[in-house]
């Protein structure tokens, strides 16, 4: 099949527009590191306390020899993946029941507020107590950061949905099922990937929260231990880990969202 000239360069644009913002993306972040680095040769910066770029990848390449890196990555990922999935499930389903039933949903919603507001490293002792110095405590806490602004997100993401369709819908005797399988859920996919993206950084934050509370294993576990022994390139190393880690799983999200709205 032909493409026309006016198609050709519209590709042509967002390919070259793609490569521009990918640039200036690698740009912001290699004058970032070199600057750190170049201050830090200078004495400019204290590297005791805020280390540098190279102490870091020694840091890195060091706990890979030691063998101790890669396990602590997939306690982390570990523990995200599945307080991500749940959360994710449980906001979706939570989101479309109070779609469904609008005094339920008029009832709750100061509620789904207040406990998203709540201070939920403050609840950390109450939740080793409720479920335990383990892995359920940090999926659990993980899971109260990131379950209720799921829910908030998609639920008014559904109440937005134009109106007009659901009338017409209505119109021809459409069940209320049959309005959100055809109209509701269908309009709202850009909105549940933009809660899965807020969901990564939720659930991350969860999770470390944990892992500084409870865990043995993990990289919040690593940034907890070198801030007890003040080893600071330990602690941003960890911090940096973390970074790529949140990146690669938005990366994942994005290009499931670039799939999904393809497709639609």
């Amino acid at each position: 099949m032909s493409i026309s000239k006016e198609r050709k360069a519209y590709l042509k644009k967002l390919r070259r527009e793609y490569f521009i913002v990918s640039a200036f993306r690698l740009l912001i972040i290699i004058i970032f590191i070199a600057g750190w680095e170049l201050l830090t040769r200078l004495g400019v910066i204290n590297t005791f306390t805020f280390s540098s770029p190279s102490r870091i990848l020694v840091t890195i390449i060091n706990l890979i020899n030691q063998k101790n890196l890669f396990s602590h990555i997939y306690v982390t990922m570990f523990e995200t993946v599945i307080s991500f999935s749940l959360a994710t499930i449980i906001g979706l389903v939570v989101a479309t029941f109070l779609w469904s039933n609008s005094i339920i949903s008029k009832v709750v919603d100061p509620y789904l507020t207040i406990l998203n507001s709540l201070p939920k490293v403050a609840l950390g002792p109450l939740i080793i107590i409720w479920v335990g110095a383990s892995t359920n405590s940090i999926i659990f806490m993980s899971l109260l950061i990131s379950t209720f602004i799921t829910i908030i997100n998609i639920y008014n993401g559904f109440i937005s949905t134009d109106k007009s369709y659901i009338t017409l819908l209505k119109s021809f005797g459409a069940s209320k099922w049959q309005i959100f399988r055809k109209v509701i859920f269908p309009s709202n996919y850009t909105t549940m990937i933009s809660a899965l993206k807020v969901n990564i950084s939720m659930n991350l934050i969860g999770v470390i929260m944990g892992e500084l509370l409870v865990s043995k294993k993990g990289l919040g576990y690593l940034i907890m231990y070198g801030s007890q022994v003040f080893n600071i390139d330990l602690v941003i190393a960890g911090v940096f880990i973390l970074g790529v880690i949140s990146y690669l799983m938005y990366w994942i999200v994005n290009k499931l969202e670039v799939k999904v709205l393809k497709n639609k």
